[in-house]
């Protein structure tokens, strides 16, 4: 029986301030990832769906955690006017199924994350509203009444929760993550958010040890 090949999992939320931060490395890391890699994509969600607005203390210490990722990470970008300009949610649910769904409808699931980090940390709109999220695939070229209509299914709830149940499988729960699984075998790849190199490094190691 032929062993499976090697396994890279990347989980993360699209309203992630980190992976935001992440973004330049992992795209690194995934252009020059050995091609007898698989590479599997999950997001993990962060916050389950709620209407309540985010407390002050909470708005207070992700502006906090904001300041922090560019000083750990040279060149991240952030628009404050979020804070003033919307009622912040602590809910990343919604963004997380948008992944979802345009991996389904057309295999967009970079495309439209790109599109929701850029709406959130640079242009000051809210993930956690739909009419952003529907915005956005529009603007990623996904039809927009199809996009609407699997956002507001009882199907995009199942494939959302079969990721988040995948997360769990995997003892996975924060983002970013990467982890390689090798002959049945999960083992946890350190982030250097700065390096590519890290990272690869790891993996590579981890293959050519397992390889021997």
């Amino acid at each position: 029986m032929p062993t499976q090949p090697p396994r890279l999992y990347y989980i993360h939320d699209p309203m992630c301030s980190w992976c935001w931060g992440f973004r330049k490395t992992w795209l690194a890391i995934k252009q020059q990832l050995p091609e007898s890699i698989q590479l599997t994509t999950l997001v993990g969600g962060l916050a389950p769906d709620s209407t309540q607005p985010m407390p002050d203390s909470m708005q207070q210490y992700l502006q906090s955690a904001w300041k922090k990722i560019q000083q750990t990470i040279p060149g991240t970008e952030f628009n404050f006017d979020f804070w003033t300009r919307n009622t912040p949610r602590r809910s990343t649910y919604p963004a997380c199924r948008a992944v979802v769904a345009a991996k389904k409808l057309a295999q967009k699931e970079q495309e439209i994350t790109f599109g929701i980090q850029q709406a959130y940390y640079l242009q000051a709109q809210n993930p956690s509203d739909l009419d952003t999220l529907i915005a956005v695939a529009s603007e990623i070229g996904l039809d927009q009444q199809a996009f609407t209509d699997l956002m507001n299914s009882s199907e995009i709830h199942d494939l959302f929760a079969d990721e988040l149940q995948q997360c769990r499988d995997l003892g996975i729960n924060s983002f970013p993550s990467l982890a390689l699984q090798i002959k049945g075998r999960l083992h946890g790849i350190a982030i250097d958010y700065n390096s590519a190199d890290a990272a690869l490094s790891q993996i590579n190691s981890l293959v050519n040890h397992n390889a021997a």
